[in-house]
């Protein structure tokens, strides 16, 4: 199935109007992504260009950028996020989970939500067998956490054309691939329907400091205006807003300040909940309406 042919375009203004519990008018999720790189692979995303040029392996430098995110700049985000008294969504590879348990338990300890993120950072188009790296990844989480994972996100974004179809299959009730909404929408599949969340390629760590090289502020500005307009259109019907990080990124000691400060913005809104997930996704799925995908008309509910 082509993406185009998962949903119907649906304009948001028109919608019938999205409502949040308790006076609350719009929703932020902060999604942390931990990843496995091999050490023995070409590195896809690089801090220093060989000197050399080529593609040298092993690749120690930009390996060891990857790594310092896992020993140093989770825990520096975790303190953060601590102090602004948010509970994340962690998006995990399957690896991961075993190369660094540490942070899978504190994670586990403060209620986090955990996600599936591949069994490695790979993209999805490339791994031997996609099903069975979902299976790896699915199990690794619910062996760590008890509770086997509700949310999907793919390395890199990254899907072939079956994996809704797969991901439903596979026991999966959201993804966070299609950037496509500030609300909750329903994607068409071989079987049920499954919900895609918004996620964000804008308010990204990986989009601003390694594709477009701001400025370390620049996630603080982008947040916060972002946020702004986002809770201006939330006045008739709910939106949701995702802060998406990297602990090799924004946990570096130049930027993770103008992540909690972006934190700090948006919690002078009492009006505003910071939600994981799977709240959305409940909240979504049992206080809504149904909505429109492609095909078959109004499936499930939304």
């Amino acid at each position: 199935m082509r993406p185009s042919e998962r949903l119907d375009y649906d304009p948001i203004a028109g919608r019938a109007p999205l409502r949040l519990p308790e006076g609350q008018r719009m929703v932020v999720w902060v999604i942390v992504n931990v990843e496995t790189w091999s050490d023995t692979d070409p590195m896809p995303r690089t801090v220093l260009t060989p000197p050399a040029g080529g593609i040298p392996a092993p690749d120690v430098p930009n390996w060891a950028w990857h790594e310092y995110g896992n020993r140093v700049g989770f825990w520096r985000m975790l303190q953060a996020l601590d102090r602004q008294g948010v509970t994340a969504t962690l998006a995990i590879n399957g690896q991961a989970i075993t190369h660094y348990p540490q942070i899978a338990q504190a994670a586990k300890d403060r209620g986090w939500e955990f996600i599936g993120h591949g069994f490695t950072q790979k993209n999805m188009q490339k791994v031997d067998d996609e099903r069975a790296d979902i299976k790896a990844t699915t199990e690794a989480i619910e062996t760590a956490t008890g509770a086997r994972p509700r949310g999907w996100l793919g390395p890199g974004l990254t899907e072939t054309w079956e994996t809704p179809d797969i991901l439903v299959e596979e026991g999966y009730e959201y993804v966070c691939d299609w950037v496509l909404d500030d609300q909750p929408v329903e994607l068409a599949t071989r079987t049920s329907p499954i919900v895609s969340i918004p996620y964000t390629q804008e308010c990204n760590d990986v989009a601003m400091m390694l594709i477009q090289h701001h400025p370390a502020r620049e996630y603080f500005q982008r947040a916060a205006d972002q946020f702004d307009q986002l809770y201006r259109d939330s006045a008739d019907s709910a939106r949701v807003m995702a802060l998406v990080v990297h602990p090799y990124i924004m946990g570096a000691p130049h930027r993770l300040k103008y992540f909690e400060q972006a934190l700090q913005h948006i919690r002078t809104h009492e009006d505003v909940a910071f939600w994981t997930g799977d709240q959305i996704l409940d909240w979504y799925q049992n206080h809504n309406q149904p909505s429109r995908v492609r095909g078959g008309g109004r499936l499930g509910r939304g």
